[in-house]
């Protein structure tokens, strides 16, 4: 193999200088590894594996939420690149794919950089007009989930399109992006409140939920409370800190918007109790899964083919979750839920025609929707701290079981493919680059 490095002095094939390609391109990778939304320790993980593919076995890397530290080589040198802005599924999904290539032998650490520039740079397969639309499905369906009702799914509907208009503002203005937390909470909840207020529906809190769950920092959490509990502690105090600030950024919204629909009585004091509906029939929920996992495959811009294994992966997580709901309370439902959907996205992902693990796996994992959970017990709290503090402990709870599932599933993922890979060897082709 030829490595060159621009401005490398000497041999352009020595030893220092494929150390040199080596490591940029585990930096170009893992940064965008961590833009994809991956934990710290997997990317570590999957940076280390690369770096031993690639013919450098004692890669040392550090990675933070927002970048990563990489060395190759004796000489002990350092490099560091910066995650940038998040990617959207298709190019995570293009990440993953170079990720698995470069693991499989057939991708050059030469070729791996430019490939990943490439995927920075493609542009969104879907429209920009139908990644808001989608918006639309995304909170009707969580509707049917938590607040099954005709009324309340027509609110949903309504609260969609003022959040899909504010964060089409959003994209244009820092300030407003800043602010989106707290201008979406407050528009949603002062027209939810109103209604409920004239008679129009009932169980405003949950119903409001819908079209604000995009902006719902349950990943943010779930992700955190995982680094923390691999011991990655910096970077999980980071995500979760972020996360709760998120969180306290839309309850504000939703009782200042509170505040302005009861104009400041104490009349609606009881709109503020987690009242769920269950006016529609069993079909309500599953009818929910289809138009959240085709809302989100348009929203994210996930890559073609890969509606059906997020149906797929959402049905085997929402099962879980109901499995241990009926078994033993919310907290079960989310370990038995994150559990099923690690292990599901691994194997799924070693399908010959099946995506990358990441690209089912968040869908998913925002099903499992701690981050609601999060925000009622922070309003709760914000409105009535006796009842909020229960409810708030009862939060982290489902939080950490949340974060255990998703660490012993991935670890049963990952053990099942490898024994998939010893039984049943992937073919290997010429590698790219050369």
């Amino acid at each position: 193999m030829n490595f060159t490095v621009e401005g490398a002095t000497g041999d352009p094939s020595g030893p220092e200088a494929k150390s040199v390609v080596i490591r940029e391109s585990l930096l170009s990778v893992g940064a965008a590894l961590i833009a994809s939304g991956r934990s710290v320790y997997e990317t570590e993980d999957e940076v280390r594996r690369l770096g031993a593919a690639y013919g450098a076995p004692g890669t040392r890397v550090s990675a933070t939420p927002t970048g990563l530290l990489v060395s190759v080589g004796s000489n002990r040198s350092v490099g560091f690149e910066a995650a940038g802005p998040g990617l959207r599924f298709d190019q995570a999904d293009a990440v993953a794919r170079i990720v698995r290539d470069g693991l499989r032998g057939t991708l050059l650490p030469e070729a791996a950089i430019r490939k990943v520039q490439t995927a920075r740079e493609a542009p969104s397969r879907v429209p920009q007009w139908l990644g808001y639309a989608a918006l639309l499905p995304i909170a009707a369906g969580i509707s049917l989930i938590v607040q099954p009702g005709w009324p309340n799914l027509l609110a949903a509907l309504a609260g969609a399109v003022v959040s899909g208009g504010l964060m089409k503002l959003a994209s244009k203005s820092a300030l407003i992006q800043t602010l989106l937390p707290v201008l979406a909470a407050f528009a949603v909840s002062s027209l939810t409140f109103l209604a409920a207020d004239h008679g129009l529906l009932e169980g405003p809190l949950r119903t409001l939920l819908a079209p604000l769950a995009v902006l719902l920092p349950g990943a943010l959490l779930v992700t955190g409370m995982s680094e923390l509990a691999a011991g990655a502690m910096v970077a999980g105090a980071a995500r979760l800190t972020f996360g709760i600030v998120q969180l306290l950024l839309l309850a504000l919204g939703i009782v200042a918007g509170a505040k302005l629909a009861f104009r400041g009585s104490t009349a609606g004091v009881g709109q503020f109790s987690d009242v769920q509906l269950h006016e529609l029939g069993w079909w309500a929920p599953w009818l929910g899964l289809l138009l959240v996992g085709a809302g989100v495959y348009y929203n994210v811009s996930a890559p073609t083919g890969a509606l059906p294994w997020i149906w797929l992966l959402l049905l085997v997580a929402f099962g879980g979750q109901m499995l241990g709901q009926a078994w033993s309370g919310a907290a079960a439902g989310g370990l038995i839920g994150a559990v099923f959907a690690a292990v599901g996205a691994a194997v799924i992902q070693r399908i010959p025609a099946g995506p990358p693990q990441i690209v089912v796996f968040l869908p998913a994992f925002w099903l499992l929707v701690p981050g609601s959970l999060g925000l009622l017990s922070t309003t709760a709290l914000a409105t009535d701290a006796e009842s909020g503090f229960g409810a708030a402990i009862s939060a982290v709870g489902v939080v950490t079981c949340i974060a255990l599932g998703v660490l012993v599933g991935s670890g049963v993922g990952r053990a099942l493919i490898r024994t998939f890979d010893r039984r049943w060897p992937r073919n290997t082709k010429t590698p790219s680059g050369c």
